[in-house]
């Protein structure tokens, strides 16, 4: 079968449930308008544009969104909505983009050349809406985030400025009667205070959405979802140890039983004692058949020389398919391999329905996958952010230990190590991580911190160790706290601290003469260095 990153549930996947559809105009931060609409217990759902009218008539969504996007409503072949939504008699919402088009679409004029907004901005209420009841004002002026260089010149029949920017003279516009509502600003960012209590009231309050949707409902649905998959089947679970693969295991486990077969594969690029932690943890806890394949001679050989992440990380996601498929054939041929894949995997590596959204990296189980393979993947978690799967985790009974852990890459210490890798620097970068993170957790800090590692930099510095000079690696410390991964900031750890992990490091481990702390946000940058 071919092994494609926008494989996915259809659109069905909460039949129960009142839905919001998401149309995806290309926008890096579409994935948190899901999540805010899903932190109402309302189930949403991001589809392309180009495949929005089938979507809206599989789901029947008691609202509707539409996201931000790089495009120019001005453009000739820009993406525009499907006619019908407009016409069905549902609530619609468009933000920045999403209300241009819908503007255009529905006869009102934008324009671009005029004064672009980027960053924070204030708007001011002018006239009451459903869009702000009891969280703006009218005559009262709030912050919110914007990023736009087009913007509405007109407005079409019916609508009515609600809310001014010193920039954009429709920074949110209402046509009541049917229930339209536009926004120039990003109501889903963070940056946008009041935007969580905004996009509540479209949702909630205007769409009627009855907020039924919970992790206790997605597990039931999976299950049976899984069920119709797999039928008979034989399915090998790719066991990490981190919290997606535990849960996808535990999940599917429930759905099948003894079908299912977990493979922890040890390729050389784990923490150290990770490998003997993850399987006594794992057998202790569960009744489920587990592998231990050592594989660390297989992978380092092959990574041997290269220093590309992007080569990195395929050539991983190729050699864990291979070990998969080998043991597959040892247990009698199961067809499906299941992974712990999440949305923000998917987002990074690909748009997650085929949507116009631009690639930052390959992950090693989405976009690391080799073009054709010999099992059928099943990924239960695909549609769920990081917090969603802890919170499923919780509601399958999984022990804290699985739940609270940090992520951890599949690929590992590979991109943790930027360059080339050899067995000496990965030997260093253990020493320099397991210090770290004993420091965090003697300080109490662990359960505050979202990721927290170390990287090894393929530069080294001259040094001072005794009275001898010293040429060597340079370490660098990052702890971010986020809430799903697609956003972060750094831990503001004290200088005391960094300084004690610090010495302990260049004291302790040989190699090491300098230790930073990376002090970047996401974004711009990403979590992980590679």
């Amino acid at each position: 079968m071919t092994a494609s990153p926008s494989s996915r549930p259809s659109a069905s996947s909460a039949p129960e449930h009142d839905k919001i559809l998401i149309v995806d105009f290309g926008s890096q931060v579409t994935q948190l308008i899901a999540r805010r609409v899903r932190e109402e217990g309302v189930y949403s759902e991001i589809v392309p544009f180009q495949k929005a009218a089938e979507a809206f008539a599989a789901m029947k969504p008691r609202g509707v969104i539409l996201s931000g996007g790089p495009a120019s409503v001005t453009e000739g072949e820009s993406p525009r909505a499907p006619q019908a939504i407009f016409e069905a008699g549902v609530p619609v919402l468009g933000i920045c983009y999403g209300q241009q088009t819908m503007a255009a679409q529905l006869g009102g004029e934008v324009e671009g050349g005029h004064h672009r907004e980027f960053g924070r901005a204030e708007v001011e209420v002018h006239t009451a809406s459903a869009l702000f009841d009891g969280v703006w004002l009218e005559g009262e002026r709030y912050p919110v985030w914007m990023s736009h260089g087009d913007r509405v010149t007109r407005l079409p029949q019916g609508f009515e400025v609600v809310a001014t920017s010193e920039n954009a003279p429709f920074a949110a516009v209402a046509d009541e009667a049917r229930r339209f509502y536009g926004v120039q600003f990003h109501p889903e960012v963070v940056h946008t205070p009041h935007g969580a209590a905004l996009l509540r009231n479209f949702v909630r309050k205007i769409a009627g959405c009855s907020g039924d949707w919970t992790m206790a409902a997605f597990r039931e649905e999976a299950i049976a979802r899984i069920r119709a998959e797999v039928g008979e089947g034989r399915v090998i679970c790719g066991l990490s140890g981190g919290v997606d693969s535990a849960v996808a295991a535990v999940l599917i486990h429930e759905a099948i039983g003894d079908q299912l077969t977990c493979v922890f594969v040890d390729h050389g690029l784990l923490r150290m004692g990770e490998a003997e932690r993850v399987v006594t943890l794992f057998r202790d806890n569960y009744n489920i058949p587990l592998v231990h394949v050592e594989a660390e001679e297989l992978f380092l050989n092959a990574l041997d020389g290269v220093a590309d992440p992007e080569v990195k990380r395929k050539t991983i996601g190729k050699l864990f398919i291979d070990v998969f498929e080998a043991e597959a054939k040892k247990i009698g041929g199961a067809e499906f391999l299941a992974q712990g894949t999440l949305y923000p995997d998917v987002i990074e590596s690909v748009s997650f329905t085929g949507g116009p959204s631009v690639t930052i990296k390959s992950h090693h189980n989405v976009g690391g996958l080799p073009e054709r393979m010999n099992m059928k993947l099943v990924e239960p978690l695909r549609e769920l952010f990081k917090d969603e799967v802890r919170a499923l985790g919780r509601e399958l009974g999984l022990p804290e230990a699985f739940v609270g852990r940090h992520p951890f890459p599949g690929p590992g210490l590979a991109i943790r190590c930027p360059g080339g890798i050899t067995r000496e620097k990965l030997e260093i970068l253990r020493k320099a991580d397991a210090i770290y993170l004993e420091e965090i957790r003697r300080a109490g800090l662990y359960d505050d911190i979202w990721q927290a590692f170390a990287v090894l930099l393929p530069v080294r510095t001259v040094g001072v160790m005794g009275d001898g000079r010293t040429y060597d690696h340079v370490c660098a410390l990052r702890a971010v706290t986020s809430v799903d991964g697609m956003t972060a900031d750094f831990y503001p750890f004290d200088m005391a601290f960094l300084g004690r992990v610090a010495t302990r490091i260049i004291n302790e481990v040989r190699g090491i003469n300098r230790v930073t702390y990376d002090v970047t946000s996401k974004p711009p940058g990403t979590i992980e260095w590679e």
